[in-house]
């Protein structure tokens, strides 16, 4: 591959950073991350966005702006044979022309177990995602980049929609989350919130990279790419900023749901109980404490609550927590609503307790 072109100098020698690489550090500072001597894993798939963001955060690093370690991961999902390798060895010499220490992840994701259960991109996002995890751990890193930009927001903003999410799921991706529940890794999106794809795109091409082009991108079988090339043009008919405006609707919906969630923790607390407790400590909850609270706090008590007992929310959908708010209503016990995996919520003597399906119970 073509090395990326060197850098702009002062006359005192010093590196001109670009206007892009600017806003990536504007963006660093506003999300209050360390910009002294860090280790951060950059995921890098070769495309436009990871690319440029790479560039970016190594043009910062050799003008002195920030002071960070730069692990760069490549993940090859085993889906697009001799052209996924390619992909592979073009970030890895990236990565050392750069000069930075570079982790490759393999795995068949379409034969993987997960892909039985679910669908071909949520299979490959989860084993991407596990990767960079793992390969911040082997480094010592506390932070994972991914290069999610408000294209990608508007996208995902518009699959939650047509799928009937509330407000968590069309406050869309978060800038900064943990990258594993109760994990001190952070998984930083440094794009989401200001560059679109045609400025990744123009920042590759200042600095003289090609970078790659993943036909599967193109490939209208999946829905997001149906809603990149044909939903999201055709909204821009309506309103050419469509993808900011979604983007920022995002970021409103994201704040109210904080405030929601915080009131649900809340209510938590003031429901669980010492006695008739489920499986693993998981307390049971008192039913005249939830009936009595709003719909939208309880539905999302009813939510941490499970994903506290499963470990996850994966599969859990609106039908299920209504299910377990039916057991709400009404004065008799010895009833149950089922949840995906074989567990269940039973009330009994007016609390909820949660079971597993291995668990037989008293």
């Amino acid at each position: 591959m073509r090395e990326a072109r060197t850098y702009r100098a002062r006359k005192d020698g010093t590196i001109r950073v670009r206007q892009f690489a600017r806003k990536l550090l504007a963006e660093w500072k506003g999300l209050k991350l360390p910009i002294t001597e860090e280790r951060v894993v950059l995921g890098v798939s070769g495309g436009a966005d990871s690319t440029a963001l790479l560039l970016a955060f190594d043009e910062l690093v050799k003008a002195g702006r920030i002071e960070s370690k730069i692990i760069v991961a490549h993940f090859d999902h085993g889906l697009r044979g001799e052209a996924g390798a390619d992909d592979a060895r073009w970030v890895a010499s990236l990565a050392q022309n750069l000069g930075y220490e570079f982790a490759l992840g393999r795995a068949l994701t379409a034969e993987c177990e997960t892909a039985r259960r679910d669908n071909l991109e949520q299979a490959a996002r989860r084993a991407r995602y596990e990767f960079l995890a793992e390969t911040a751990r082997k480094f010592g890193a506390r932070a994972v980049l991914t290069a999610h930009t408000l294209d990608d927001q508007a996208e995902t903003v518009l699959l939650r929609l047509l799928r009937g999410s509330g407000a968590e799921g069309l406050g869309g991706m978060r800038p900064a989350r943990p990258l594993d529940a109760g994990g001190d890794v952070l998984l930083i999106r440094p794009l989401l919130s200001w560059a679109r794809r045609s400025e990744t795109e123009g920042f590759c091409g200042e600095r003289g990279v090609e970078f790659r082009v993943d036909e599967m991108n193109r490939d209208e079988r999946f829905a997001r790419v149906r809603v990149r090339r044909t939903l999201l043009p055709l909204l821009e008919t309506f309103n050419p900023r469509v993808v900011e405006t979604l983007a920022r609707t995002a970021d409103l919906l994201r704040e109210d749901a904080a405030a929601l969630e915080s009131e649900a923790a809340e209510l938590l607390r003031g429901a669980r109980g010492d006695e008739e407790e489920g499986v693993a400590s998981i307390p049971s909850l008192r039913v005249e404490v939830l009936a009595g609270a709003s719909v939208a706090v309880r539905r999302r008590a009813i939510r941490q609550w499970i994903n506290r007992a499963r470990g996850s929310l994966r599969r859990i959908e609106l039908v299920h927590v209504a299910a377990v708010e039916k057991l709400l209503a009404g004065e008799r016990g010895g009833r149950i609503a089922e949840l995906p995996g074989g567990a269940f919520v039973e009330r009994r003597r007016g609390w909820l307790s949660f079971y597993n399906k291995k668990v037989e119970k008293a």
